[in-house]
C-alpha cells in the first residue's frame, strides 16, 4: 500500500464516528514514527500519536535487571502498563496523558502526551503491537486495525545506524548494536507481518 493509500485509509477511520485506534509496527528503522507523524500533520486535530516507546524500562531499571544490553527487546518494556493505556484509550471518556520516550533521560517521561476525548483517531506506532508473546498479546484485539511497516533490509540499516548515530553513539558501538540487538528485535517482529490488516511499504 502506498503512501496516498495511507493517508486515505487513515482519514476514513478518523471519520467512523467515536474513537478509533490505529496500530503501525514493523521493525527498527522501518519508518513506523514518520509515517505516523505524517498521519498526524495531515490529519491535524483528528488524530494523536501514542508511540509504544514512552514503556521503555528506565534505563537504571534495565540495569539492574540486567537486560540494559538488550534495550529495546520486548521484555525491557512496560507491557502491562502499555495494554492498561489502550485500554483506558478505547473508553474515550475524559483526557488521557500517556508517556513518551525521551532519548536524551533514556527513558519515558509521564504525562507528556495529552490526548482529548474527543479526538477520534489514536496511532500508536511500537515494534510489539502486534506480537503473541512477552505480554503483547491483548494489544491486538485492542486495536480496530493494525499496519505493518517495511522497507528494503539494507536501506533500514543504513537509517537506523544514522539515527543512533545522530542521538549520540559512537559510530562502531552503533553498528555493533543496529546488526545486534536491533537486528534480533527486527527479527522477531518480521515474524508478526502476518497479523497486520495492511502491509505499507517505505522505500
Amino acid at each position: 500500500m502506498s503512501l496516498e493509500v495511507a493517508l486515505a485509509r487513515a482519514r476514513e477511520l478518523a471519520a467512523r464516528g467515536g474513537r478509533t485506534l490505529l496500530g503501525i509496527a514493523g521493525p527498527p528503522g522501518a519508518g513506523k514514527s514518520t509515517l505516523a507523524a505524517r498521519l498526524a500533520e495531515e490529519l491535524g486535530p483528528l488524530a494523536v500519536v501514542v508511540p509504544m516507546d514512552g514503556f521503555h524500562l528506565a534505563q537504571g531499571t534495565l540495569e539492574r535487571l540486567g537486560r540494559a544490553e538488550r534495550k529495546g527487546a520486548p521484555d525491557t518494556f512496560d507491557a502491562a502498563g502499555f495494554v492498561a493505556l489502550l485500554r483506558r484509550l478505547r473508553a474515550a471518556e475524559e483526557t488521557v496523558w500517556a508517556p513518551e520516550y525521551r532519548r536524551d533521560l533514556r527513558h519515558g517521561v509521564t504525562g507528556a502526551i495529552e490526548v482529548p476525548h474527543e479526538v477520534p483517531l489514536v496511532i500508536v506506532e511500537g515494534n510489539y503491537l502486534l506480537c503473541e508473546e512477552h505480554g503483547f498479546a491483548p494489544v491486538r484485539e485492542l486495536l480496530d486495525e493494525a499496519w505493518f511497516c517495511e522497507l528494503e533490509q539494507e536501506l533500514r540499516i543504513e537509517r537506523l545506524l544514522a539515527r543512533h548515530v545522530a542521538t549520540g553513539k559512537e559510530p562502531g558501538f552503533a553498528r555493533d548494536w543496529v546488526l545486534g540487538p536491533d537486528e534480533r528485535n527486527a527479527r522477531l517482529v518480521a515474524r508478526t507481518r502476518e497479523r497486520a490488516d495492511l502491509v505499507i511499504s517505505m522505500d
